[in-house]
């Protein structure tokens, strides 16, 4: 299923289950007041039906309004049908520099009293009557008479009927105008490529509102705007034909999920993520998964104890005995792009295949000790390779890769792996979470294939490769430099991590006189025994080194490199004077 057929059949289902979905030619928009009108158009009285429940009023978007049209711009005039900012339906505007009213310039209430004369000629309904003769006599003068004049200025307006509760575009008589004119804008016919049927194909879609980064007026995924994008003569939406129902269907969906609070979007990295799936359960499982638990206790808890489980290897209907493994999902990353969206991925796929894929991504960041103390959200991945542990530093594309090797089973990104190494070199932070990352593609890339040794979730002293050996031994040496020096500002760790991990020649043997020095320091004090000790365990080290230090070590050799330093830094050893305490650091995860 693509797409737009995924999604055109997910607004279906919403429409289905949820009344606040709009239908066919309806859209959710800001309302900040409400003109009422007598049934001899006078206006009445203004109300403000701003929601007032934050700490400024904002528009309301309670109910559904006519849709906008989809080629209104900054330069555009098209006006709304019963609905408007006051530039369109009262003639007046915000001035730039007074903030005073100021008559609108660009003849929107003139093309506004058009639409409607010609609309609603016929029609005999008291209320669309009733905003036929307030345009017939509306004065612009008289704006500055009105009830919160100042405040709506600028504002989304709509018209109600003195002695109604429901606005004039939702009476019977105004819905059958307002469908059947979007009926007459049809344009050509075509073959619909989401529905497989002939029908009108509008020219233009409806915008996306919602991704972060992206206009806030909305952007397009379907857009042909230039001719270089066009082809065999064909004109903007002619060229990827979807009908005027499947554009309505698959544009609100988009809307409905992006909405704050949907539970149906999350954000990672530069992508805004989308997911849906066939029932309520398995998209509060996915969101568990993508983010972790919710803040509230109560619900944290239920999610909690699911993850664990699925962290546990356990079947989904151990996990979650509500969501049935055969159950599709679907996944849709978004990344803004100019004035369009950047499809960053697409996935599909059952349930069951989901809960095992995320498992086993769990189960290959696992460290002991724990780098996360619960099963972590995707974000706070991808924050270990950006500077500054900002999100907005995290490197383009990489949340997407990185999502993608979640959904699918494969191979880390190696940008992934780059990322780490290189915040490693850049910080000298070299905590658990960023050598569980590490682990995470090499122990992955050894499953599948990719490298020949596999690497332990600990210390593991009988592993003799070579990188992860210098990582033991560089630990070594800085805790000998700690013994003898006590409390210093900076470390080896500081100043030779990066190059120790790349160009070991070029650095172990600076090390190794170095720690020859505080060796003897420690000999001539009164930790004679803690020094010998540290002498085996430089031997232990150096005796499976079975060559010389190596001019330069791979990528994949400096994670392993970053590996053993952990390792040996977070073992609690036994020495004769507590090296636990007086040679060892160990992190907080």
């Amino acid at each position: 299923m693509t797409v737009l057929q995924s999604l055109a059949a997910h607004y279906d289902r919403l429409r289905e289950n949820d009344p606040d979905i709009p239908e066919f030619g309806y859209s959710r928009e800001g309302i900040s007041f409400c003109v009422i009108l007598s049934s001899k158009g006078e206006p009445v009285d203004v109300m403000d039906v701003r929601d007032t429940t934050g700490k400024m009023p904002r528009p309301s978007k309670r109910g559904f309004v006519p849709r906008p049209p989809p080629d209104r711009t900054g330069t555009r005039v098209v006006p709304n049908f019963l609905w408007d900012k006051t530039a369109y339906a009262l003639g007046v505007t915000r001035h730039r520099v007074t903030g005073t009213p100021s008559p609108a310039q660009r003849g929107e209430h003139d093309t506004f009293k058009a639409m409607h004369r010609t609309l609603l000629a016929n029609t005999e309904d008291e209320g669309l009557r009733a905003v036929l003769a307030f345009l017939d006599q509306w004065d612009v003068a008289a704006y500055d008479d009105l009830p919160n004049a100042n405040d709506m200025l600028g504002e989304n307006v709509v018209f109600r009927l003195d002695g109604e509760l429901r606005h004039i575009h939702e009476r019977p008589a105004a819905r059958r105008v307002w469908q059947g004119f979007l009926a007459s804008q049809s344009d050509a016919e075509g073959l619909c490529l989401v529905t497989g049927e002939r029908a009108p194909v509008p020219r233009l879609h409806p915008r996306i509102k919602g991704v972060r980064g992206a206009q806030s007026a909305g952007a397009s995924i379907v857009s042909f705007n230039l001719d270089a994008f066009e082809s065999f003569g064909r004109k903007q939406g002619d060229n990827a034909p979807v009908s005027e129902r499947a554009v309505f269907a698959y544009t609100t969906a988009l809307n409905t999920m992006l909405a704050p609070n949907s539970g149906r979007c999350v954000r990672i990295g530069d992508s805004t993520v989308l997911f849906w799936s066939e029932a309520k359960a398995a998209e509060q499982m996915i969101l568990g998964c993508f983010e972790g638990p919710p803040d509230d206790e109560g619900e944290a808890a239920v999610v909690r104890d699911m993850l664990e489980k699925i962290a546990r290897g356990m079947p989904i209907k151990d996990a979650s005995p509500d969501v049935d493994e055969n159950t599709r999902y679907h996944v849709l990353g978004l990344a803004p792009n100019a004035a369009r969206l950047s499809v960053r991925y697409w996935h599909e796929d059952s349930m069951g295949a989901f809960v095992g894929r995320v498992a086993e991504h769990w189960r290959d960041l696992r460290l002991d000790p724990p780098a996360w103390t619960f099963t972590p959200a995707v974000w706070s991945i991808l924050l270990e390779t950006a500077a500054q542990h900002r999100a907005d530093n995290i490197p383009a594309t990489l949340g997407g890769a990185l999502m993608r090797t979640i959904l699918t089973g494969g191979r880390y990104p190696q940008s992934l792996f780059a990322a780490v190494i290189a915040r490693m070199h850049a910080d000298k932070d070299i905590n658990a979470r960023r050598v569980a990352i590490c682990r995470a593609c090499l122990s992955r890339d050894y499953r599948l294939g990719f490298v020949d040794e596999e690497i332990s979730m600990s210390l593991n002293p009988d592993d003799t490769n070579v990188a992860y050996r210098l990582g033991r031994l560089f630990a070594v040496y800085e805790n000998v430099q700690r013994a003898a020096l006590g409390q210093i500002n900076a470390t080896i760790k500081d100043r030779y991590f990066g190059a120790a991990s790349a160009t070991p020649a070029s650095v172990f043997p600076l090390l190794e006189r170095n720690s020859a020095n505080h060796l003897a320091a420690l000999r001539k004090g009164d930790k004679v025994r803690l020094a010998h000790w540290f002498d085996n365990q430089i031997d232990v080290i150096v005796g499976g080194l079975d060559t010389e230090f190596p001019r330069s070590l791979r990528l994949e050799e400096q994670g392993r490199f970053a590996i053993g330093y952990h390792h040996q830094r977070a073992h609690r050893g036994t020495s004769p004077e507590d090296p636990s305490s007086d040679t060892e650091t160990h992190e907080e995860n």
